[in-house]
């Protein structure tokens, strides 16, 4: 008589499963596509008016273009991985290649910030002649591009990858302006030092919302515990389910930004309450802490005493 085989499927629940609106709204490639386009594209524009003007000014920020779109290339192929189903080797597919991206272009991003904070300093010290209307006028049409691919990004904020490769936009979004205002203010006055004092002020707008991308990527790549949400309350509320004796080996943690997951033993009185325990403890978690990825286990008391051999831990 042939045995029945079992089989393993994979489930198509994954960390950034396009069930949620969230990671659906996010996960489209195509706003990238458009960004890298562009980017590269001006960054060319850049180099030949640099040359032609002689403005040391658009070659730093075409160079300073040609990293973002190196860093967007990235983004776009970190959101092409995220979106492959799970597999025998990542079970739970590869929707964190996203906050590896950004986490990365934030280390870039810090880079280019202290590029531009030296080179500010230098061109202070030793100013560069620069053609002022040359510099103005393709600054405009930078800031022109700049527009347009923030406001596409824009729409897909809620994506970790997508705000880093934003920053880098709007980084090249404010030295556009900056660039423009030298360039206007070298054209009718000659005073060349404005050129590197704004590309300063920009860098440090630039550092600002860094850091604040690459706190938050560290965060979930070193599975913390969820912003807003705090340990112990979730702990507390899990045992103040009717039922449930003593919460162990609880962890929370991100799986990807506005994903979080919980995992936890519940010891119970009786083994028969647990698909109520288990149904309240989900609707807990959910309404009152955002957590919709939850694996709890089971365990109860024994009928008697003598035979209660679970070491109980309460939390605090």
């Amino acid at each position: 008589m042939n045995r029945p085989t079992a089989s393993l499927r994979y489930s198509e629940h994954r960390e950034g499963d396009s069930r949620h609106p969230h990671h659906s709204e996010a996960s489209g490639s195509r706003p990238l596509v458009l960004a890298v386009g562009l980017t590269t594209g001006y960054a060319v524009v850049e180099l030949i008016g640099g040359l032609w003007s002689g403005s040391l000014a658009l070659l730093a920020d075409c160079g300073h273009l040609a990293t973002d779109a190196a860093a967007l290339l990235f983004s776009l192929a970190a959101n092409k991985v995220a979106q492959r189903p799970v597999s025998a080797r990542h079970s739970f597919g590869l929707a964190r290649a996203e906050v590896i991206a950004a986490f990365v272009n934030s280390l870039a991003l810090l880079a280019v910030v202290a590029w531009l904070l030296i080179e500010g300093i230098d061109r202070i010290r030793h100013p560069v002649g620069v053609n002022g209307a040359a510099v103005a006028l393709i600054a405009g049409v930078g800031l022109g591009v700049n527009l347009v691919v923030a406001w596409v990004l824009s729409r897909h904020r809620d994506n970790l990858n997508m705000r880093a490769a934003l920053l880098h936009v709007l980084g090249d979004l404010l030295g556009s302006v900056a660039t423009l205002v030298a360039g206007v203010l070298i054209y009718f006055t000659g005073y060349w030092v404005v050129d590197p004092l704004l590309s300063m002020l920009v860098s440090g707008l630039i550092l600002r919302s860094t850091l604040g991308v690459l706190k938050e990527s560290t965060l979930v790549l070193l599975n913390s515990v969820p912003s807003g949400v705090e340990f112990q309350a979730v702990g507390q509320a899990l045992a103040r389910i009717e039922g449930v004796r003593s919460i162990h080996d609880l962890h929370v943690w991100s799986m990807v930004p506005g994903r979080h997951a919980v995992s936890a033993h519940l010891l119970v009185d009786r083994i028969e309450r647990w698909p109520l325990i288990l149904r309240e403890a989900r609707s807990v978690l959910a309404r009152d802490f955002g957590i919709d990825h939850v694996t709890l286990q089971l365990e109860w008391l024994r009928t008697r005493p003598a035979e209660q051999t679970i070491a109980l831990r309460e939390l605090p």
